[in-house]
C-alpha cells in the first residue's frame, strides 16, 4: 500500500503585506482548494497550471482586504464556490446568501481530502481555521511566534485568548501550522513549538493577555518573530 499523501499543500507568497496563500491539492481528483486569494491572481493561476488542477473552491479565513482582494479576479478563471463562516458574512455583509456559508464543525469534501473547518474568533468575529489531516491553515488568527492584531473592526482580545488555548489544548503537539503571513524567521511550526515558544500561548490569566495584545506587543517586538520561551 502506497504511503502518499492524498493531499498536497503549496504555498505562495504575494504580496506587499507578506501574504501567504494556499492551494490545497487533492491528488485523486486534481481538483484545489484557495486558500485566501489575494494580490496577484495571474500567479496564482500559474501555480494551478502548473500542478495541473481545477480550482474548485476558495477557502475564506476571513474577509480583510488582504486576504480577498483578489477574489473577483479568480472567479473570473474559475467556476469555485466560495466557502466561509456565516459569522464572518455577518460581518464582512458579503456573500450571505451563498449555500457555502458553514458553522465551526461543518466539514469541506475536496474529492478524497476532507478539509475540516474550525472557528477562531478574535482576530475577526468568524475568523476560521482549515485542518487538512495534521496541517492546519490559520490565517491571521495564529502566526508562527505571534497571533493576529485584535485592535481592528471586528477584533476581540478576550475571544482571541479563548480561541488560542483552545487550539493549544486540542490540536496535537506535531500538528503542522501555516500562517497567514511571513511574519517569523520560518514559514511553518508545530503547535507544540508554539506552546513552548510564542508568547501568546504562555499566558494563562485573560487580562494579562488582553495587556500584552493590545498594549505592550508592538511596542515591544519587531519581526521577523522569533521563539521566545517562557520566563
Amino acid at each position: 500500500m502506497s504511503n502518499e499523501k492524498p493531499f498536497s499543500i503549496t504555498t505562495l507568497e504575494l504580496g506587499p503585506m507578506e501574504n501567504f496563500i494556499y492551494l490545497i491539492h487533492d491528488h485523486a481528483t486534481q481538483r484545489a482548494a484557495v486558500v485566501d486569494p489575494a494580490w496577484d491572481v495571474p500567479s496564482i493561476v500559474q501555480a494551478a497550471e502548473k500542478l495541473e488542477v481545477t480550482i474548485t473552491d476558495v477557502l475564506l479565513t476571513h474577509s480583510h482586504h488582504d486576504h480577498v482582494n483578489g477574489l473577483t479576479g479568480l472567479l473570473q478563471h474559475y467556476d469555485a464556490q466560495i466557502h466561509l463562516l456565516k459569522p464572518e458574512a455577518q460581518f464582512w455583509g458579503h456573500y450571505l446568501e451563498l449555500p457555502t456559508l458553514h458553522h465551526g464543525g461543518d466539514q469541506i469534501q475536496l474529492g478524497k481530502t476532507t478539509i475540516d473547518i474550525l472557528h477562531t474568533p478574535g482576530h475577526t468575529p468568524g475568523s476560521a481555521c482549515y485542518q487538512i489531516d495534521q496541517h492546519v491553515i490559520t490565517g491571521d488568527t495564529l502566526f508562527i511566534f505571534g497571533c493576529g492584531r485584535c485592535d481592528l473592526t471586528g477584533g476581540d482580545p478576550e475571544q482571541m485568548f479563548y480561541t488560542l488555548k483552545r487550539l493549544g489544548q486540542e490540536l496535537p503537539p506535531h500538528t503542522c501550522l501555516h500562517p497567514g503571513h511571513h511574519y517569523a524567521e520560518k514559514t511553518t511550526s508545530t503547535i507544540g513549538e508554539q506552546l513552548d515558544g510564542n508568547p501568546f500561548m504562555h499566558f494563562s490569566e485573560l487580562n494579562a493577555f488582553i495587556h500584552y495584545r493590545m498594549h505592550q506587543h508592538d511596542k515591544i517586538r519587531q519581526s521577523p518573530y522569533r521563539a521566545e520561551p517562557k520566563s
